[in-house]
């Protein structure tokens, strides 16, 4: 039988338990959520995720997998496998879209024919420039898994699809969860369609695509070569035009476009790759083995801007809308200022044109250093 001191001494070691517990959720509670809509396809395309996991102010409720700049199943593999990799298999991930809603890649090779060829066609680019510095896996089939460099993941993803995904979280957390979308549009596209209150019920979307300022004496990649020519048609909404209209039609409580004006000329450097290997992290192991020098980091801006807003430092608000018409302007991004937009629910959208680019540079260093 336990003495009323020993009672004392259990009350007062249980009561001091649940003052760190209740201490720790609301920690938690008080951090910004966020779910990142990724088509990461290789090693770098991890970097912008990374840096938001590593940040201990954000809260990743999970990733959602699209195609675009490769296919979903094998992103959605590579995806699970790298956080096994960093130790936060905690983190969902949630396979989502294989195919765009209507376009496929008979329809992009037609217009090729008709219109001329764009410089970068995603999952459906079949031969990479043999000048070009970046390394790319070879060319497969939708539903083919390849064997890459990290391994095979023994992690399974969520049991629904990602649109389901999107919709259970922003139902447990209304007017709480942050959607960054880094590539195609169409999870949220779907998302939106199974349920109409779902984009009413984020706090924001940020998304990538857009080049508003034409430039041709910039340093450009493979990647953004052809937005120099044809500004407003770039890969995340010619992708999936369609999807890309029903979120530009969809109410959110607030719209964030990150042009690609903001990573234009902002690589990583080698020494940059090489500052994050040197620290003694499984995040910056993750990187010194898998990343390449030279890579644009465009992702990385949209990490940036939702970590620290300040570093913007032009941005301007404009209604948008995706040119769906079947010719040589489908996915083309249309604008207009308020008061000329014609009215038929296009979105009012907070377009980003310029960062401060030392300071993401900065940020991508110590994130993914950590």
């Amino acid at each position: 039988m336990f003495s009323k001191s020993n009672n004392k001494h259990s009350i007062t070691a249980v009561l001091v338990l649940l003052g760190v517990l209740a201490t720790s959720n609301f920690a938690l509670a008080d951090k910004p959520r966020v779910i990142v809509d990724q088509d990461a396809f290789e090693g770098p395309g991890f970097q912008p995720i990374l840096m938001l996991m590593n940040s201990p102010e954000v809260d990743l409720l999970g990733i959602t997998i699209v195609s675009g700049d490769g296919w979903q199943a094998e992103q959605t593999s590579r995806t699970l496998r790298m956080l096994e990799l960093v130790g936060r298999t905690e983190i969902p991930v949630a396979a989502g879209a294989t195919y765009p809603l209507i376009n496929n890649k008979n329809m992009a090779e037609r217009r090729d024919a008709l219109y001329g060829k764009p410089g970068y066609k995603g999952a459906w680019t079949k031969e990479w420039p043999a000048n070009d510095h970046m390394v790319r896996a070879n060319f497969h089939a939708a539903e083919v898994i390849p064997d890459f460099p990290e391994g095979a993941p023994t992690l399974k993803p969520y049991g629904d699809h990602a649109a389901q995904f999107l919709i259970e979280q922003t139902r447990l957390y209304p007017g709480e969860i942050t959607i960054i979308s880094m590539g195609p549009l169409t999870n949220l596209a779907l998302a939106q369609r199974l349920d109409p209150g779902f984009a009413s019920r984020v706090k924001e979307l940020i998304m990538l695509g857009g080049y508003f300022n034409l430039d041709l004496s910039a340093k450009h990649g493979t990647f953004t070569s052809q937005v120099a020519y044809a500004p407003r048609t770039t890969f995340n909404q010619a992708w999936d035009p369609e999807a890309a209209w029903i979120v530009h039609h969809s109410p959110w409580q607030k719209l964030t476009l990150v042009s690609d004006d903001t990573s234009v000329g902002l690589f990583s450097s080698p020494e940059m790759l090489q500052e994050i290997s040197d620290s003694d992290t499984p995040v910056a192991d993750y990187v010194g083995r898998f990343a390449q020098s030279g890579f644009q980091l465009w992702d990385e801006v949209e990490s940036a801007i939702f970590l620290q807003p300040n570093i913007i430092t032009v941005a301007a608000t404009m209604y948008i809308s995706i040119d769906i018409n079947q010719g040589p302007n489908y996915g083309t991004i249309i604008t207009w200022p308020e008061g000329r937009n014609p009215g038929l629910g296009e979105q009012q959208v907070n377009v980003v044109f310029q960062v401060d680019r030392e300071k993401v540079a900065e940020m991508f260093v110590d994130l993914l250093s950590r």
